[in-house]
């Protein structure tokens, strides 16, 4: 069975630059069955350029069965194939290489229809010559009638005499969760980025964060991120409690610096009214993902990446089970 007639999705055609708009690029349509699920499906869109380009905003728009998706910038000779849809396993894509290998473009907010991640002047996402964008597409329609979805991603770049600052990504996650059943529950990983710091650069975090953007699914109530000094002392660097299909992401205005603080610490809030434990997933499991834009000269990821029990709880105010998980930190320069 092929993996248009297993995943009910149209055939894709899609065109590089199209309409009035040069940086409009639409992809789709998608046909989504009704109680249907796709998680195995990605997208390409060359971007012909022959130059490197200086993006300064990107704009989303889907609609209704339209999960979500993340978005990278590869080199055209990987993930080696024609533009449209595909299956990722066939082209062995994985988000961790993409970022490796190219670098995060944009997020979207969960089941948000439509999203612009806009930087303020002069601060642009690098993407060099002959770059392709791909994404990893989450499709999903809990409704009873069948859906089609016609969505397209818009960039807007600005020129090389206007950049000021180049932006990098940061991606931490939290993979051990187990919500307890009919309770609130809180899952924190501490993050301490000083000793690969201090290697790389030979001294503390300096760089400033510039956006953020938060990822749960229906079960998550909010999401902080906070910068931790060496002696302990705490700073929100960015929180929400929009719930899914609201936007999860935004600029951080002003801008936070890292200079003084060590450490990044990413907690995810939820309420599991369900009878039974809720992990990490797709479907009707939950996540706990943090983006971020930075300064750094580094791209920065990790966190509790493995599957993991979530072990055992302490219990804070109102009841709420609190579970602390370590973490595990990747880099990689981000403006070879």
């Amino acid at each position: 069975m092929s993996s248009t007639t297993r995943f009910a999705l149209s055939a894709l055609v899609l065109a590089a630059c199209t309409g009035d708009d040069p940086g409009t690029y639409p992809f789709g349509p998608f046909e989504i069955a009704s109680h249907q699920e796709v998680t195995g499906s990605c997208v390409q869109i060359s971007l012909n350029n022959p130059d490197v380009t200086f993006i300064n905003s990107v704009e989303l728009t889907t609609g209704p069965g339209f999960h979500h998706s993340n978005w990278f910038f590869v080199p055209e000779t990987v993930f080696y194939g024609d533009d449209g849809t595909f299956e990722c396993s066939d082209r062995s894509f994985n988000e961790g290489t993409a970022a490796a290998l190219g670098g995060v473009l944009f997020a979207q907010s969960t089941q948000s229809p439509h999203e612009v991640q806009a930087f303020p002047p002069g601060v642009a996402i690098k993407i060099p010559a002959h770059s392709k964008i791909v994404a990893q597409l989450h499709l999903l329609n809990p409704g009873d009638a069948a859906l089609r979805v016609t969505p397209n991603i818009k960039l807007a770049s600005i020129a090389p005499a206007e950049v000021a600052t180049l932006l990098s990504g940061i991606s931490f996650v939290d993979h051990a969760l187990g919500l307890p059943s009919k309770q609130p529950s809180r899952f924190s990983v501490e993050c301490d980025l000083a000793p690969i710091h201090q290697r790389l650069y030979q001294r503390d975090p300096d760089f400033k964060l510039y956006y953020a953007l938060a990822h749960y699914h229906e079960l998550g109530t909010s999401l902080s991120v906070e910068a931790i000094k060496p002696d302990g002392t705490a700073a929100t660097v960015f929180t929400t409690s929009h719930r899914a299909g609201e936007t999860l992401g935004g600029p951080i205005a002003p801008t936070f610096d890292m200079t003084g603080y060590t450490k990044l610490r990413l907690t995810c809030n939820y309420f599991n009214p369900r009878e039974a434990t809720v992990g990490w997933g797709v479907g009707d499991q939950e996540m706990c993902v943090f983006l971020a834009f930075s300064d750094s000269l580094s791209n920065w990821g990790g966190g509790a990446i493995d599957d993991d029990p979530p072990g055992d709880p302490t219990i804070v105010d109102n009841g709420v089970m609190s579970y602390t998980h370590g973490c595990e930190i990747y880099t990689i320069d981000a403006h070879l």
